[in-house]
């Protein structure tokens, strides 16, 4: 799942919101993490002297959700490196006599802002992301977060930042505790496994040949991918 969108919506509590639900995740940055960070990496035990292989993000977070934030700024040597992760659920090694193929079972949760920094509304959605296409057709799901005036929903932020500095800090409360939540979440995964009705399946199939359609209108430049 990639989020896109403007400056101040959030999207970076998001990510920290879901890595502390989620009953196994990592959570990292973008513009702090390196190829070997989120695969893995050979080192050298100090004690023994023999090769170690320590595992990275993606590994770690196998079954899991891996959250990374500032998706954009990563540079595309370390954004290579997800092209089998996404696609095969696996990181292959071969470094230092070591060759070997870890699991990587892990969805991945990124966050990037627009080429522009903010979103530029007469730009198409794949315009607007600054990354390239092949990376881009394995996300399944693309949310735009955008920044919108609103009186409303301006009102309700302003008195809950003010609230947090307030004497009294009178906050709302969540309606379900994080502990249920994650535990919540941890049984439907287990025990949940559902079904999609006949009717389901062929408003799919009519919806991604009309995905498709559109990117043959545009000589393959945004052809949706399954």
């Amino acid at each position: 799942v990639l989020l896109v969108g403007d400056p101040g919506t959030s999207k970076s509590q998001l990510l920290q919101y879901v890595h502390k639900i989620a009953p196994r995740g990592i959570y990292t940055s973008g513009k702090g993490s390196s190829a070997v960070g989120l695969t893995a990496s050979v080192t050298k035990d100090s004690d023994t002297g023999q090769t170690v292989l320590e595992s990275g993000a993606l590994v770690l977070s196998d079954r899991g959700v891996c959250c990374i934030d500032e998706f954009d700024k990563m540079s595309d040597h370390t954004r290579s490196i997800l092209h089998e992760a996404m696609e095969q659920q696996t990181v292959s090694i071969a470094k230092a006599g070591i060759i070997c193929t870890l699991n990587a079972r892990t969805s991945i949760l990124a966050s990037a802002n627009p080429r522009e920094s903010r979103y530029n509304p007469h730009m198409s959605v794949v315009d607007n992301i600054q990354l390239p296409p092949t990376l881009l057709s394995r996300f399944d799901l693309i949310y735009l977060v955008l920044d919108k005036p609103n009186e409303a929903n301006d009102r309700k932020l302003a008195r809950h930042l003010v609230g947090l500095f307030a004497r009294e800090c009178r906050l709302a409360k969540s309606p379900i505790d994080t502990d249920t939540l994650t535990n919540y979440i941890s049984y439907a995964r287990r025990n949940i496994n559902p079904i999609i009705t006949d009717e389901a399946r062929d408003c799919l199939v009519r919806g991604y040949q009309d995905m498709r359609l559109l990117g043959a209108l545009t000589h393959g430049k945004k052809t949706i991918t399954a």
